[in-house]
């Protein structure tokens, strides 16, 4: 996946409580089992009419949020069932980064999986952050991850939490099979002596 050091982009804000992953990318979505072309369909039913026509009052149908790469959003984000689509449609679209007081569990491990920075904020700070990107396209934040940062449009700095082990897979870009291909001499070595001790295996 792709490695995650600085970002800096439009900040699209999103204040709904409890969005749940059948929002993020509904059901009717989930039969592909590639990772990419879900962005089209991200939000799906609140960007689209039942004619599939744009909600223009939707913030990611507006001009100024239609490249945003981070997300600041309500609590819960990302609840409901455990559908690795939903970070696949945010990553699609280009959303490197979402921002909210909390996530669901599920969610928020599928995030760093797919090399999404998920970032939990006092509620205070989340508000600010939504204030700053309610300016259309001058909501430019700049997400330092080795610094675990956030500055704002004005300049402000933010300190934000994260795992040390989650940190150093996001700045390397390393999931699940990259982390497990970094042991394959390891792998194959024990192969190998298996094969002499055990060769009935």
């Amino acid at each position: 996946m792709d490695k995650f050091n600085k970002l800096t982009g439009v900040a699209a804000p999103l204040p709904i409580i409890n969005v749940d992953t059948d929002m993020i990318i509904p059901k009717q979505f989930l039969k592909t089992i590639k990772r990419t072309g879900l962005g089209k369909n991200l939000f799906d039913e609140m960007r689209y009419d039942d004619k599939g026509n744009e909600i223009p009052d939707f913030v990611l149908n507006k001009p100024a949020y239609r490249n945003a790469q981070i997300l600041v959003t309500g609590e819960n984000f990302g609840c409901g069932s455990s559908r690795e689509h939903a970070p696949w449609a945010l990553l699609d679209f280009g959303i490197r980064c979402v921002i909210a007081p909390s996530f669901a569990d599920i969610f928020y491990n599928n995030c760093f999986q797919n090399g999404i920075l998920p970032i939990v904020l006092p509620q205070a700070d989340v508000d600010k952050l939504m204030d700053d990107a309610e300016r259309g396209s001058n909501a430019i934040i700049t997400v330092d991850l080795e610094a675990q940062e956030i500055r704002g449009p004005d300049g402000g700095v933010i300190h934000f939490d994260i795992d040390p082990f989650r940190k150093h897979c996001l700045l390397n870009g390393l999931d699940g099979v990259g982390l497990t291909l970094q042991k394959v001499e390891k792998i194959a070595g024990f192969e190998k002596k298996l094969e002499a001790e055990q060769p009935w295996l």
